[in-house]
């Protein structure tokens, strides 16, 4: 078995004990980088040179006996979107790739804090604002599964990563899916961790602030193949930085809910359909657990279909105030398309509805604190269809489609809750799948379900991308 192969735990652990150097480790994942990457154009930004010299760094530390973080020598990959000091925070934007970062944004500074080297910079579309991962800068990105279908966005470029071997952990955000609907893309595990869990601001922008449903909906998370490689990296990311106000300082392991925990299973998600495999996979998803203890019933929790409608109402008027004019004079041609598509589709709303959009979501958001008493955790596919093909959403009807696909997507950021994309099962050369959801800052809870459907379903290993 080839480093590249390992999850970070196992990785980690050869390093610190002395069976692998980080030279050995990195050397191993710029490898199979070299080897896959051409095919499926995932890491955008090699950053070999640097790489190698911190692996030196990393190894003359050990040597020396030197305490050593928990992803000492562990190579990852970060997401062109955040700022990583002395690189471009291009966002998959062509006017935007001399736009240098001074500093580190915190997700970053703390995975270096870790221990963990960044071998590359994974692709985004333009803005981050598709579940396609494709811009005039970069390029596409292809899913390594089937290249004809989309690899997820807009943390697609970290999710085909992982898919191959590029790095155990690569880090993502999401504010509609964008951690989760990769994973579900390429067949990985994704985090998208609770509102304020770890800290989430670029220092090259925060003096500017941000729409109000970015501040309440957008988070980091890490793409892994392992769950336990998820709660691994979720504890190197959640370290705080109080420049973020959000940011909570909270304990990763919670009470220990009532037993035997029970959990309320979507296979069908209300608002439009649901593909048979998708379905599937839910209740093979309860099965899993129903076997190990839980209590599972499909019960639907409180109004799904609004919460659908309030998160349009209220991204679609932040972003018609303030990304649509800059993305209409920076953007590429089909991210223009499909932002003009969903503008279409979804109108913005006046202040008044605006304002009562966020008034209501905050009852919304008590209703399933209510429910989650007697439901502490809840499965839904993370898509209710299968992953659409690339660039479906350029024209009107095919932005349809995939907006009604995302709908069960669409409810954790609305909520500001965790949710945890895992495979279960497959259909054809993909892997359908399937995200636990939780209380805010029971990323735990969700941790733990998700190993026990991993240890029925088996661990994800790399794939060679598909021909």
């Amino acid at each position: 078995m080839e480093l590249w192969q390992y999850d970070a735990t196992d990785l980690a652990r050869l390093i610190r004990t002395g069976q692998a150097s980080a030279r050995e480790a990195v050397g191993s994942v710029l490898a199979r980088l070299h080897k896959v990457n051409p095919a499926i154009n995932a890491v955008v930004r090699v950053l070999e040179e640097d790489a190698r010299a911190q692996a030196a760094t990393a190894d003359a530390a050990r040597a020396r006996g030197h305490a050593l973080p928990p992803l000492h020598g562990v190579p990852v990959t970060t997401k062109v979107n955040v700022d990583q000091m002395g690189l471009p925070t291009d966002n998959g934007v062509v006017p935007l790739k001399d736009f240098i970062a001074k500093e580190d944004s915190p997700v970053v500074a703390n995975l270096k804090h870790a221990g963990a080297i960044i071998v590359g910079r994974t692709n985004a579309p333009a803005f981050s604002m598709r579940i396609f991962t494709d811009n005039a800068l970069h390029g596409r990105t292809l899913n390594p599964r089937d290249p004809s279908v989309t690899p997820g966005g807009s943390s697609g470029g970290a999710g085909a990563a992982i898919a191959t071997g590029i790095g155990p952990i690569a880090h993502g955000n999401d504010i509609g899916g964008s951690v989760r609907i990769p994973a579900y893309c390429n067949g990985v595990v994704g985090l998208r961790t609770g509102f304020a869990r770890i800290p989430s601001f670029n220092p090259s922008a925060a003096n500017t602030g941000r729409p109000i449903g970015a501040v309440l909906m957008a988070v980091q998370g890490p793409h892994t193949r392992t769950v336990r490689d998820a709660r691994l990296a979720l504890e190197a990311m959640a370290r705080g930085d109080r420049r973020d106000w959000r940011w909570n300082d909270v304990p990763m392991q919670g009470q220990p809910p009532a037993r035997p925990i029970k959990v309320a299973i979507v296979p069908e998600v209300p608002g439009g359909y649901s593909h048979p495999a998708q379905v599937a996979a839910v209740r093979q998803a309860g099965k899993h657990l129903q076997a190990a203890g839980y209590v599972v019933e499909e019960v639907l929790p409180p109004d799904i279909e609004r919460g659908v409608e309030l998160w349009h109402q209220i991204c679609v008027t932040d972003v018609f105030g303030g990304l649509w004019p800059t993305m209409q004079k920076m953007g590429d041609p089909d991210g223009i398309a499909s932002m003009s598509g969903w503008l279409e589709l979804h109108k913005p709303v006046d202040l008044p509805t605006y304002v009562a959009a966020l008034t209501e979501r905050e009852g919304l958001l008590f209703r399933w604190m209510s429910f989650m008493q007697q439901w502490p955790l809840v499965i839904l596919p993370t898509l209710s269809d299968l992953p659409p093909k690339q660039v479906a959403d350029i024209t009107k009807d095919g932005q349809e489609k995939v907006l009604e696909a995302m709908r069960p997507a669409l409810l954790a950021p609305l909520l500001g809750l965790p949710g945890l994309a895992v495979p279960v099962g497959s259909h054809g050369k993909l892997r359908t799948g399937v995200q636990i959801m939780a209380m805010r800052n029971r990323e735990d809870l969700c941790l733990d379900a998700g190993e026990v459907i991993e240890a029925a379903e088996g661990v994800v290993t790399p794939i060679d991308p598909a021909k």
